[in-house]
């Protein structure tokens, strides 16, 4: 799974490029990218495909978290999940789902992430980003014949 994770603060940066090693040398498949601020991601949205966007709302080139999930929205077809401290991101969240977007539907609240947990055990990372991506229906269709 290729993720695009756009995250201002370093610390949390560090974190994750940390963890993302420990997953690679796992074997276990992330390829994760950083960005620092929106028009980052924005650049990186443009030459790279990717499953997966991460999105803290607290960036320091984008004053409206609304505007900032519309920018990254509008870029792709990818799923979005927003992991951020700021207050406002269940309703920003709750109003992306409104227009349609890609979101997945609870937005993380990031002081509560484990990033130890991630870095020490990769699998666990990886079970964290599988679960913002969307559910997919395990039932298979029934076959249409043609008359």
């Amino acid at each position: 799974m290729k993720v695009l994770w756009v995250e201002d603060h370093e610390p949390v940066r560090d974190m994750l490029a940390i963890a993302a090693d420990k997953a690679a040398r796992s074997r276990v498949q992330i390829d994760l990218v950083m960005a620092p601020t929106l028009m980052a991601a924005e650049s990186r949205l443009r030459l790279e495909r990717f499953d997966l966007v991460v999105l803290d709302l607290g960036l320091p080139d984008s004053i409206d978290p609304d505007m900032t999930i519309a920018r990254v929205a509008n870029m792709g077809k990818y799923r979005i999940a927003v992991v951020s401290s700021l207050e406002s991101r269940d309703d920003v969240v709750a109003s992306a789902l409104r227009c349609g977007a890609n979101i997945h539907p609870e937005a993380v609240f990031k002081a509560n992430l484990p990033f130890n947990r991630f870095i020490q055990r990769p699998d666990a990372f990886e079970d964290f980003l599988m679960d913002l991506m969307p559910q997919t229906a395990t039932m298979a269709k029934p076959a249409v014949r043609a008359a």
